[in-house]
């Protein structure tokens, strides 16, 4: 079993989205993928009660039960968790970030936002697990993109390269418990998030699913 954690000091990065999206990806993909939401919103677990018995599993929990979850789900044959965290860079997400095979920390590149990654990076960088800034939300065919990827570069981090732009499908999709890739397939939404986790599976070297792909 593999597990990449979403962390982010600050909100509104789109930690449940880069999570609920990944998972959900996976899931299509013929693998089994689970959630586990650990922030106070708890804005994945609502997501997850949106979308009924749909796959994939959203599991509510607490960081300081975290390894429990992991063992457990590890137990129930899951090839995949995605573990979503609240917004704070403190002992619960070094913790989390340290049971991660992978780390990935959304950014808008925006000023407020990428000054606000440091903290997070500073967190991460003390567990030596591999980490990347996935570009959240990024307007389309803008220079912003590539200034926000040298400021990122500038602070040592490695950026993923896919960005995900700002697009209505994400927003639209979540609302009824969907991900872009249900809501509109072939959109420019769903193929980024396709690329991401393609990207995703290479980095955590998962192979070929057991189950046949939806």
């Amino acid at each position: 079993m593999k597990t990449v954690a979403i962390c982010a000091q600050k909100g509104g990065g789109g930690k449940t989205s880069i999570a609920v999206h990944l998972a959900t990806a996976a899931t299509h993909s013929g693998y089994a993928a689970a959630i586990i939401d650990l922030d106070p919103q708890q804005s994945a677990a609502s997501w997850g009660d949106d979308r009924g018995d749909n796959p994939p599993e959203v599991i509510s929990g607490q960081a300081n039960r975290l390894h429990v979850l992991l063992e457990a789900a590890a137990k129930e044959g899951f090839d995949l968790v995605v573990i979503d965290t609240g917004p704070a860079a403190d002992a619960a997400a070094r913790r989390t970030a340290e049971l991660a095979d992978l780390v990935l920390i959304p950014c808008r590149p925006a000023t407020f936002d990428l000054k606000a990654i440091r903290t997070t990076l500073h967190l991460v960088e003390a567990t030596l697990k591999p980490a990347w800034v996935v570009l959240n939300a990024a307007p389309p065919r803008s220079r912003t993109v590539d200034e926000a990827i040298a400021v990122v570069r500038g602070l040592g981090a490695a950026v993923a390269p896919i960005v995900i732009c700002n697009r209505a499908a994400f927003s639209h999709a979540v609302i009824s418990g969907q991900t872009a890739e249900e809501f509109e397939p072939g959109g420019k939404a769903a193929g980024e998030i396709a690329k991401l986790w393609n990207w995703v599976r290479r980095e955590l070297k998962i192979p070929a699913p057991q189950r046949t792909p939806d």
